[in-house]
């Protein structure tokens, strides 16, 4: 029977909305469901975020997950995976046969009733102008580091366009279920190679094999990710095994955030009361100004910390209201006059 026939008659229609409401996770799509994604949004609910990192650091693996998460997607596909369908940032035959990211690719999608706009970067040296092009336009971005490799070549790079362009960022260690993976190492590369002032807000429970989930030091809870994709979240109380090591990070967080606002370094020295509140707001001004660099981490291969990364892009990097563009206005006979940009500002 086709869908004419069926909304020929009265019934047969409110038959038909019942199979589609009762069949909705069964890949029946109705394209109503993507009407959201043309709603207009506030200003502050709107996040222009790009993905920066080395070759091969899980960047276009960390954007499908992302996609996938929020709804944008209805599968996963690996980048060169078994199944011959390739990921979805990867648009080009020629980035599907290799694996590699050639081109800048832009894609949209909805979190927490936030609009996020997303430019997934090539990491490859040969392509460093995509990745120029990208933080020119962009208002935030996520570094990517891998837990193996830690910083490289190319992660130099980016950070060093990042600051070019003034664009604030967190940092996320990818590839904890690899062997050999070691977010400390990284941690202290950052500070020491790429002069980030940064602090763990998550810690791994195990690395490699042992991957169970993360420890939200902010709030002080273990979160682990159930489900055949890691879509379901589970909050529960930190291991005895790691209670040590979260106190002492979560010590070490609040020292560095004291060290770079003022208004948690009163608090601080005046040993008041510290709230999860107070942490959070600290490490949004401090990443807008991009004098403090939050540490999360996760494996997107194995479907862990991308949910909770989406929190951080929504709380601590900014919106496009939260930015200072600026344009060269020029006069003949005299040097380009830099003006800020503000919204509805009319010029000459």
């Amino acid at each position: 029977m086709t869908i004419l026939k069926i909304l020929n008659s009265t019934q047969n229609f409110k038959n038909f909305l019942k199979f589609i409401k009762n069949n909705k996770h069964h890949n029946v799509i109705c394209m109503s469901n993507y009407a959201k994604y043309s709603e207009h949004k506030e200003l502050d609910k709107i996040r222009n975020i790009g993905v920066s990192a080395h070759i091969d650091s899980g960047k276009t693996t960390l954007t499908e997950r992302i996609l996938f998460y929020t709804g944008r997607i209805e599968a996963m596909h690996e980048v060169k995976g078994k199944d011959n369908v390739g990921a979805t940032m990867d648009s080009m035959e020629l980035e599907r046969q290799r694996g590699i990211t050639i081109q800048s690719a832009a894609t949209y999608t909805i979190w927490k009733d936030h609009n996020i706009n997303i430019i997934d970067t090539p990491g490859h040296v040969d392509f460093t102008v995509e990745v120029e092009r990208a933080l020119r336009v962009l208002d935030g971005a996520i570094l990517v580091l891998c837990a193996v490799g830690g910083v490289q070549s190319q992660s130099l790079t980016v950070n060093r366009q990042m600051k070019r362009y003034n664009v604030p960022c967190v940092a996320f260690i990818n590839k904890l279920d690899r062997l050999g993976a070691n977010p400390k190492r990284v941690l202290s590369q950052m500070r020491s190679k790429m002069n980030h002032h940064a602090a763990f807000i998550q810690l791994p429970i195990g690395t490699e094999s042992n991957c169970k989930g993360i420890i939200d030091l902010i709030t002080q809870k273990a979160v682990y990710f159930d489900g055949e994709f890691g879509e379901q979240l589970r909050y529960e109380d930190i291991p005895k095994d790691f209670r040590i090591e979260s106190d002492e990070r979560r010590h070490e967080l609040v020292e560095h955030l004291s060290n770079c606002d003022d208004t948690l370094g009163e608090l601080y020295l005046e040993e008041k009361a510290i709230t999860e509140s107070d942490i959070k707001a600290a490490i949004r001004r401090t990443c807008l100004k991009r004098t403090f660099t939050p540490v999360l981490v996760g494996t997107a291969l194995k479907n862990k910390g991308v949910q909770p990364l989406l929190d951080a892009v929504l709380e601590y990097l900014p919106h496009p209201g939260e930015v200072s563009n600026y344009a060269l206005q020029e006069k003949e006979g005299q040097e380009p006059e830099k003006n800020s940009v503000r919204p509805n500002q009319k010029y000459r």
